[in-house]
């Protein structure tokens, strides 16, 4: 049984490109031990873990589906289900949370019509939260993607 994409365009784009998914698997067929490495250039692709993809992935290295899983669930950095292109986290730790951070999350519910957790239609934002970012001081704090993401534009 072949596990449903939720989002049609996602769907479009994993099934378009087996051979993208194949030679990602390939370039680790003799480092199963680099499960994390192989998991890591597979969400850079996609922008997270297709289930069919992982289902790949455990037949041809040989790991055992449920290890792929579990792997893929316990870092939170990997996210089995579509993302958008932009990343929103907004910090709801206590000094965020005094100071605004709720309203951060509310903006992109009415703006947006996402909740933390969902991606928008167009796959432009998926909005998380998270306890801590570090920066107490600034708070309320929000940060829309990653800073790799960032300075790939001053290549």
């Amino acid at each position: 049984m072949e596990p449903a994409l939720d989002f049609p365009k996602v769907k479009a784009i994993v099934e378009s490109y087996p051979e993208k998914v194949d030679s990602l698997i390939d370039s680790y067929a003799d480092k199963k031990e680099q499960l994390i490495s192989l998991l890591q250039d597979i969400q850079a692709e996609f922008n997270y873990l297709p289930r069919d993809v992982l289902v790949r992935v455990s037949q041809k290295l040989d790991i055992p589906l449920g290890q792929v899983f579990s792997v893929a669930t316990f870092f939170r950095a990997f996210s089995l289900k579509p993302r958008g292109r932009h990343l929103v986290t907004v910090c709801l730790g206590t000094a965020c949370h005094v100071r605004g951070g709720q309203r951060l999350v509310d903006k992109m519910e009415r703006d947006y019509g996402i909740k933390p957790g969902e991606t928008t239609e167009d796959m432009r934002f998926t909005l998380e939260t998270v306890n801590c970012l570090g920066c107490c001081a600034l708070g309320p704090v929000a940060v829309v993607d990653k800073l790799d993401r960032v300075l790939r534009g001053y290549k």
